[in-house]
């Protein structure tokens, strides 16, 4: 295991300038799969970094007129080698390059894991959006959408939601960049209103593809999803969107968590009434009928299925061994530590890793870009349909690598995924 964490002891070429905690996490997870794999060290090596990043710094007026603040913003593509890259944009005040670089690489593996034909991007301004006008956060789009268009594209780079933004978000950045081509352009981006080409099923699409892994993993462990109770971190568009799925196949809720408060409740929480509850207040604090508890008390309460569902780093050494779940379910990405993996590993808890768990977007968005591209529209229930499909292949596939080569089930997706990248950049040969 210490050979696994060798290159960060060492002065590798260009480290600095991706240094995080969240991007060395994605870089070791490589690595530790890359040794197990045995994999060319120059394909390795290629891995390691982004094939291309942009930083950008552009002015964004606030409604004050007189009051301009400098935005740094960033657009990061992984892989080129499997076709158009793919990959969220996200807003939040700590965004930053090696944040940005660590969601490129796993959306490389994801895309890889569940076949699609892309590598992994990811964008993200450094800003609070929560802080913003609706007309200042158009401004913010639009001059961040100008500054990035040189490398996206339908078929280049094809943007889509994440943290802090979401389908108007979308909207303005699809009219943005049609207005400097002349004409519409639909499949620049993914997550846009249904009205303007977006797809049926692609807002719910990470929640619902979690539960359909959910339901697959219950059933390999022998559990009665009926007879289950689950705790939800996060009850943004992914935790809100699982808890509902979860609910629906009568697993009983009895915890869920944002930014504001923790909430737990061992009788059962009713999601529906908490929906309406956020929708009407915001947040979750002040709901009634409820303990509130902290986040990190949340993650310790004994339950069937975690789901952590908010930011990176929230199951580590530290509280690893405190967990009392049977059953771990991604729906963050990087929620986990490699330290925490193990751990978990010898506690014998069952791990939906994140380039499984909350891949069910990115597939969706697939097929948003497909009907886009080719003018089609699907039913929603082909979408679902199709969307089971792919996850439960992908689950199927992983499983089975973990128990023939005695893998724990994220290392399994991560060979998945990094053995399709590795085979793809052979065959296509270096150039010049």
């Amino acid at each position: 295991m210490p050979s696994i964490f060798q290159p960060f002891d060492q002065e590798l070429p260009g480290k600095t300038e991706w240094d995080s905690p969240m991007f060395r996490l994605a870089q070791q997870q490589f690595l530790k799969a890359a040794q197990i794999m045995e994999l060319d060290e120059n394909i390795r090596d290629r891995l390691l970094f982004p094939q291309r990043s942009l930083t950008v710094s552009f002015p964004c007026r606030r409604d004050e007129y007189s009051q301009v603040e400098t935005v740094f913003g960033y657009r990061v593509q992984h892989v080129l080698t499997m076709g158009p890259t793919k990959g969220g944009i996200r807003y939040h005040q700590d965004v930053n390059l090696g944040e940005v670089s660590a969601l490129a690489m796993w959306m490389t593996w994801k895309c890889a894991l569940m076949e699609l034909p892309f590598g992994g991007a990811k964008g993200g301004v450094r800003i609070d959006p929560t802080k913003l006008s609706r007309a200042e956060l158009q401004r913010l789009t639009r001059r961040y959408a100008m500054e990035i268009t040189d490398i996206i594209g339908p078929d280049r780079d094809i943007p889509a939601p994440d943290m802090g933004t979401n389908e108007q978000v979308m909207a303005w950045f699809m009219d943005t960049y049609s207005q400097q081509v002349g004409y519409a352009v639909p499949a620049i981006v993914t997550g846009k209103p249904v009205v303007l080409g977006g797809s049926l099923g692609r807002t719910e699409a990470t929640g619902r593809g979690l539960v359909y892994l959910i339901c697959e993993a219950a059933n390999h462990l022998g559990m009665d999803l009926t007879k289950s109770t689950a705790v939800v971190q996060g009850f943004g568009n992914v935790g809100s969107n699982a808890a509902r799925f979860l609910a629906e196949n009568r697993v009983k809720i009895i915890g869920v968590s944002d930014v504001s408060t923790g909430l737990h409740n061992a009788n059962g929480l009713e999601v529906n009434s908490l929906l309406e509850y956020v929708r009407e207040h915001g947040v979750l604090k002040g709901y009634p009928g409820a303990e509130e508890v902290s986040n990190s008390e949340l993650l310790e309460l004994k339950c069937d299925i975690l789901a952590p569902c908010a930011l990176q780093n929230q199951i580590t050494a530290k509280n690893a061994g405190r967990l009392d779940c049977r059953l771990l379910a991604e729906g963050a990405n990087g929620p986990t530590t490699l330290e925490a993996d193990q751990i978990l590993i010898e506690k014998d808890v069952f791990l939906l890793p994140d380039i499984l768990g909350n891949a069910g977007g990115v597939t969706v968005s697939y097929f948003e870009w497909v009907q886009d591209t080719q003018n089609l529209t699907w039913t929603l229930e082909e979408i679902n349909n199709r969307l089971h499909k792919i996850m439960v292949g992908a689950f199927d596939r992983t499983l089975l690598r973990s128990q023939r080569d005695k893998l724990d089930m994220r290392t399994a997706a991560l060979i998945e995924g990094i053995q399709r990248v590795a085979k793809a950049k052979l065959l296509r040969g270096l150039f010049p």
